[in-house]
């Protein structure tokens, strides 16, 4: 279905019959993509009464608990509060949930043993345009980017100046293909976070950074209409769904 929406006086149509998901889902297996030093999550059916309760063990339902990190486990989309004293939980502050949207392909650049995503390239890649939203695909782009094993590898990470300009230019909500925007071993500092939400300034309650998104390689760099749907969590991070739309001409 091909529809015409109107979004902040302008009128864009998208086709809603092709959802672009770039969300990774969490699954209870050792080959779920994971980060930050801790094991998989689990995914198993509650025992009662020494009874399995699910469908292949005589039960009428499947009934399972499900045990995972956020932050560590798949696509999530995470608030201020990952960084403040205070609670700024996910639901409270995301209020909107369709965004005008660049994709973006980057080479990260090798910087001594780290690989890094500059401002020089995000200035390049964006030039003038306004908008909300900013999903970035990092190259070489994998599928094994669905499973990685991202603890000690010294992941591929954003300079703070990079950051700061994208806060210059006003997106709202970045999304990145990497377990954080941040150099995996930084001393706390968190220098890209920090920059985002402006903590030494006024917060920006209302943005918010997704991670650990998959942007297929089918999907071009580009404008999109975005859908950023979360689970209603009383947490500084959620599970996420982002999906891009195709604007059509």
């Amino acid at each position: 279905m091909k529809t015409t929406i109107e979004y902040k006086s302008r009128k864009l149509k998208i086709d809603l019959t092709q959802p672009l998901d770039l969300s990774i889902s969490i699954k209870g297996s050792a080959n779920n993509v994971n980060a930050w030093y801790i094991g998989p999550p689990k995914i198993e059916p509650v025992v009662f009464e020494d009874k399995i309760i699910n469908v292949e063990n005589g039960a009428s339902v499947n009934f399972n608990t499900i045990t995972f990190n956020p932050h560590s486990h798949g696509t999530h989309t995470e608030t201020v509060g990952h960084i403040t004293k205070e609670k700024y939980p996910i639901h409270k502050c995301l209020k909107q949930f369709f965004f005008l949207a660049e994709v973006v392909t980057v080479a990260p650049e090798k910087q001594g043993e780290d690989y890094v995503i500059s401002a020089k390239q995000l200035q390049f890649l964006l030039g003038n345009k306004k908008r909300e939203a900013l999903v970035v695909r990092t190259i070489p782009n994998t599928k094994d980017k669905k499973s990685m094993q991202y603890s000690n590898t010294n992941w591929t990470y954003f300079e703070e100046e990079a950051i700061k300009l994208l806060v210059k230019k006003g997106i709202k909500h970045l999304l990145v293909d990497l377990p954080s925007i941040d150099r995996e071993e930084d001393g706390g500092e968190l220098k890209g976070h920090n920059a985002f939400w402006n903590t030494k300034g006024i917060l920006r309650t209302d943005a918010t950074i997704t991670e650990f998104i998959y942007v297929s390689n089918k999907i071009k760099d580009g404008a999109y209409m975005l859908n950023l749907q979360v689970a209603s969590f009383e947490n500084d991070a959620t599970p996420s769904k982002p999906i891009l739309y195709k604007i059509i001409d």
